[in-house]
């Protein structure tokens, strides 16, 4: 019989249809499904065929925008929000209006033609990872900006285009997004009535459990969520609370870096190399002001979002906020528990 699950943060339901399940292996959507790939405008050597590079990796003190560097950060050619301007917020009747400013940024992962982050290595992984921290930061110095949001497209169907190069876009809005804020409010309902981060319990119940859980390394853990809204979600949350992504040490980005990388191997190898996104969901910043949030230390905890874009949102879920999910979580994550990312791709 199907089951209504609810999200314990936002309160969100979601119907687990299990009567449609579905084996793993029929879920597989290769990432190569798509248009014909366009020529990379990101590998070295190209680097006029991109706007100049805010932030780069040379270990050989070469040039900006010359050939030498590991990882490089440019301006996105055709920007959601642009960094010029003032917000000039201002109301017509009930309706709420503001210029389209903030940043939007395309993390360029590496040098190499290579599509899939989880085929870097854990150290270059590490170095992507703090490239995030260090744009996250230096974005927070722009009073006009709220929140950075951290995401990847990978394949054609989760919005990757048609250039397979690894890359990550990072967005600054002069608001906080409503997902985010969904989870700002329960987590602090819950931290009201418990004095505890709701994130922290749920860590301890899924390792306790381990009906969900799919990986456990070093400070985190990788976790199919109760109420997962697609097939073979995944969350990776640090074991130690922190409302912070960018709080992490060198020691800690590497941690993350392995944890991510066989995520998305096992993904990889599993699921036949599927298109997903992976988000990363952090506190957002903090301006002293009256209202001031001031339980957030204790009651949100940073986390990473991943799904896979193996089925597709239809009527009923735009129409009544539900998501169908057809494979439960406990199956997903008994199953990419026995995939072995160390495999090929492509030799299941």
């Amino acid at each position: 019989m199907p089951e209504l699950r609810k999200d314990p943060v936002i309160g969100r339901w979601v119907i687990i249809a299990t009567e449609r399940a579905r084996r793993p292996d029929q879920f597989a959507i290769s990432s190569a499904q798509g248009p014909e790939e366009k020529p990379c405008p990101f590998c070295e050597g190209k680097e006029s065929q991109t706007p100049p590079e805010i932030y780069s990796i040379r270990p050989n003190n070469t040039a900006a925008n010359t050939p030498g560097w590991e990882l490089r950060v440019v301006p996105n050619q055709t920007p959601f929000l642009r960094i010029e301007g003032e917000l000039d917020r201002t109301g017509k009747g009930l309706y709420d209006m503001m210029n389209g400013v903030g940043a939007h940024e395309i993390v360029i992962e590496a040098n190499q033609h290579i599509a899939n982050i989880c085929d870097l290595s854990p150290e270059q992984i590490a170095r992507v990872i703090g490239c995030y921290i260090d744009r996250i930061n230096d974005l927070e110095r722009d009073q006009r900006f709220k929140y950075v949001l951290v995401f990847k497209n990978y394949g054609w169907t989760a919005g990757g285009g048609r250039v397979k190069h690894a890359r990550t876009q990072i967005i600054a809005t002069p608001v906080n997004p409503k997902r985010v804020k969904e989870e700002l409010v329960g987590a602090r309902h819950y931290y009201d009535y418990h004095e505890r981060c709701i994130f922290c319990d749920l860590i301890k119940q899924e390792l306790a459990s381990k009906d969900r859980l799919i990986l456990e390394i070093d400070g985190f853990i990788a976790i199919a969520p109760f109420a997962s809204r697609f097939p073979f979600e995944v969350w990776i949350l640090p074991k130690k609370h922190s409302c912070d992504f960018v709080r992490q040490d060198p020691a800690q980005r590497a941690e993350l870096a392995k944890i991510l990388k066989q995520v998305l191997q096992k993904l990889k190898v599993g699921l036949n190399d599927p298109p997903y996104n992976f988000i990363i969901h952090t506190a957002p910043f903090r301006r002293q002001k009256l209202g001031y949030w001031k339980t957030i230390e204790e009651d949100y905890h940073w986390h990473i979002e991943i799904t896979p874009r193996l089925t597709r949102v239809a009527g009923f879920e735009w129409g009544t906020g539900f998501y169908i999910c057809p494979m439960p979580p406990e199956n997903a994550a008994g199953f990419l528990r026995e995939v072995d990312e160390a495999k090929t791709y492509g030799t299941k």
